[in-house]
């Protein structure tokens, strides 16, 4: 009886022999699929510039890259950087958001969804699980290092940096530098004295 509830363009996938997730697309029409599909090649031909341009180099980082997000649906503030290799994900891009003043080094990466595992089990195929998918939130003027993974559901308080190298799992707290893996707060930024 479920088979039958189960979209057209699932089980046309399913005789493909493609093992995708039923929860994410057991119930999608084929048009919202197709859709889906080419909204994806459209954000990975726009990703594809932002990761590997240098045609316009000194604008790619303050201005081109920061309207090309804008184009596959993140919400980008004034001011922003974007480094080179910066991976977004770009199925998700909607869920992102960088206020006024962020700034991205090379080579970070921000995943808006990850594997539901709160019901796998043994014996489970890990292929067939579901995805979570939340927020990222880079609040104004915060900083991150090279080499980052930002994950999904994490807020990244005002004028906070992260290391270089890190793995951010949870919130950052406004004015702290956070290190390591996961990135945990190693210093509190002071107040400048008049």
């Amino acid at each position: 009886m479920k088979e039958n509830k189960l979209s057209l363009s699932y089980r046309f996938l399913k005789l493909l022999g493609l093992n995708f997730s039923e929860e994410e697309y057991g119930n999608i029409s084929f048009f919202r699929a197709f859709r889906r599909g080419f909204r994806g090649l459209i954000n990975a031909i726009l990703l594809k510039y932002c990761m590997y341009s240098v045609i316009l180099s000194p604008l790619n980082y303050r201005k081109i890259r920061p309207i090309l997000w804008r184009w596959m649906g993140a919400k980008v503030g004034k001011d922003c950087y974007i480094g080179y290799e910066v991976w977004v994900d770009m199925t998700n891009t909607h869920l992102v958001e960088l206020e006024d003043h962020v700034h991205i080094t090379n080579r970070c990466l921000l995943l808006c969804h990850q594997r539901d595992l709160s019901n796998y089990c043994v014996g489970d195929d890990s292929a067939k699980l579901g995805y979570k998918k939340e927020k990222i939130i880079l609040k104004k003027g915060c900083m991150i290092g090279m080499d980052s993974i930002i994950m999904p559901g994490v807020t990244i308080g005002e004028g906070a940096i992260i290391g270089a190298g890190s793995l951010v799992t949870k919130d950052i707290p406004a004015w702290t530098i956070a290190t390591g893996r996961p990135a945990k707060v190693i210093k509190q930024i002071p107040k400048r004295e008049p």
